[in-house]
């Protein structure tokens, strides 16, 4: 989302997307263990270490999105006023990579994915590009993914690159072609 957009299905749930800030790296943290916790759980680590886990995967996992996606749009996603998720978006000539999008566990399951990614697929097709994004294998996402028409594009190990192509004018019947490195 470019800061200032409006997508009509996003906004009909009440969510606002906004440039984050410094102010919001804790709330990003906490995000990004709460979508760890379950994997954690099955350690014998304590509650210490696996803060300490989490904090210094969240901090490479900071550091390796800013490195390899320098143009990328780092949002967070509010409603109410409330921060509630965030979504990492980067526009490339060929596609626009869906870098992370997570929510809130408290807030998964109530339609806010399926509206975000449906509006990021309606904004790439209205310019001819496909949506990609790197998924888990286990990751229960999944299922959205697939059922909005996601296909496996690319087996990188633990995750697939997963893509969406749009229909595309091209009269050789290519279509768009996805750049699969990270």
């Amino acid at each position: 989302m470019k800061a200032g957009k409006i997508y009509r299905r996003a906004a009909a749930l009440g969510l606002v997307a906004r440039p984050e800030t410094d102010a919001d790296v804790p709330f990003l943290g906490a995000l990004y263990a709460s979508t760890r916790m379950e994997e954690l759980a099955v350690t014998s680590w304590s509650e210490a270490q696996k803060h300490a886990f989490l904090d210094m995967q969240f901090q490479a996992q900071r550091a390796h999105y800013r490195r390899h996606y320098p143009e990328a749009d780092w949002l967070v996603v509010e409603r109410a006023g409330e921060r509630i998720g965030r979504l990492y978006l980067e526009r490339w000539p060929s596609q626009h990579r869906i870098i992370d999008i997570a929510f809130r566990p408290e807030h998964c399951g109530n339609g806010f994915g399926t509206a975000l990614l449906n509006d990021l697929i309606d904004e790439a097709a209205a310019v001819g590009k496909a949506v990609s994004i790197h998924v888990e294998k286990h990751n229960p996402a999944r299922r959205l993914y697939l059922r909005l028409g996601f296909e496996v594009a690319e087996d990188k190990g633990v995750y697939d690159l997963m893509a969406r192509v749009a229909a595309s004018s091209d009269t050789s019947g290519q279509g768009p072609q996805l750049k699969t490195a990270s």
